[in-house]
């Protein structure tokens, strides 16, 4: 593979906005993140850590794309989750991440799967997961992608601080994430720690849930 060209962030959410005038698919949009190497000095703003969680940083937001660098502390991961079916590459910009993918084997309510617009309506207690693929993504590495068919995984930081870059296509506000402990899974909502390089004001705490839904503390 030859040298990757260097791009400040704003040049390379122009060049993602490009594909929307034509199909986007999986691999041309692979094919531009593999070859570029976006600058640290440009993703300043975007560039900002918690010492509980990882935090999630809007860049760019449209119809069709979402662009954000995730922050990673020591030991911090995110909750096995699934992506509604959505196209997602990852640009490991700084540190090293670990990736686990899985493969849905089953559950006690199968009929919640069949929804319009939803990967699943969630609320099972009987999930079945099976590991599927490990696998390391570095700094200047590989780029790493999840798609229509594999879409279930889990990211985790080692050892030092990271910083990774997520597009996803189309964006989305809430997944199924799964408690592997209790075989559960539910319906989590999704929010930014900053947009745009500002951050977000954190709501205060809301009422008690309704009865039919679970909510789960970011652990």
């Amino acid at each position: 593979m030859g040298s990757k060209h260097l791009i400040g962030i704003d040049d390379f959410v122009a060049k993602i906005r490009s594909f929307e005038q034509g199909l986007i698919t999986r691999d041309s949009v692979l094919d531009f993140c593999d070859s570029v190497q976006i600058s640290d000095a440009s993703l300043t703003p975007y560039v900002l850590f918690d010492e509980k969680f990882y935090t999630r940083n809007l860049i760019y937001r449209d119809a069709l794309f979402e662009i954000m660098t995730i922050c990673w502390q020591p030991g911090q991961k995110t909750a096995v989750h699934t992506h509604n079916g959505q196209l997602c590459w990852m640009i490991p910009q700084r540190g090293n991440l670990g990736l686990v993918d899985y493969k849905w084997l089953g559950c006690d309510h199968p009929e919640h799967q069949n929804v319009v617009g939803l990967d699943c309506l969630a609320g099972s207690d009987h999930t079945k997961l099976e590991v599927v693929r490990e696998a390391e993504a570095c700094a200047g590495g590989t780029v790493m992608t999840a798609d229509k068919l594999q879409t279930i995984h889990r990211l985790y930081n080692h050892d030092e601080p990271a910083v990774s870059i997520h597009i996803y296509s189309r964006p989305f506000d809430s997944c199924v994430a799964f408690d592997m402990e209790k075989q559960h899974c539910y319906r989590r909502h999704l929010a930014y720690f900053s947009k745009h390089g500002v951050l977000e004001i954190k709501p205060e705490t809301p009422p008690a849930a309704a009865s039919n839904l679970v909510t789960i503390s970011a652990r």
